[in-house]
């Protein structure tokens, strides 16, 4: 019998394993440790904004958000503590409101 194996090196939404056995297949799967979980969340992001990148599908935002989430509550940081750090930003340097594209920097 010729199996055919595919190989990943990332990391997967929870219900991801049930949903592969679900379709009658097989995964190796393994949890993570504290350190290597932030590892893959921070490549998770950079896998998700590149698909956003690509598509432009909003679906491609919500994946985004989704590991945001994660990263707070992977690094103590609750929802509140980063909505004030957001406000006190946009306070500090606005928001992308005005579409400004910064072409140039000149010193007088």
């Amino acid at each position: 019998m010729n199996e055919k194996k595919w190989y990943y090196d990332k990391l997967v939404r929870d219900r991801i394993p049930e949903i592969i056995e679900g379709s009658g297949k097989y995964c190796e799967i393994e949890s993570l440790s504290e350190d290597d979980y932030r590892k893959y969340l921070y490549q998770k992001l950079l896998e998700e904004t590149e698909e956003f990148d690509a598509s432009k599908e909003i679906e491609e935002l919500a994946d985004i958000v989704e590991v945001i989430e994660a990263i707070l509550k992977a690094r103590n940081v609750s929802m509140e503590k980063f909505q004030s750090i957001r406000s006190k930003k946009r306070k500090e340097k606005g928001a992308f409101e005005k579409r400004f594209l910064l072409k140039s920097v000149m010193e007088k």
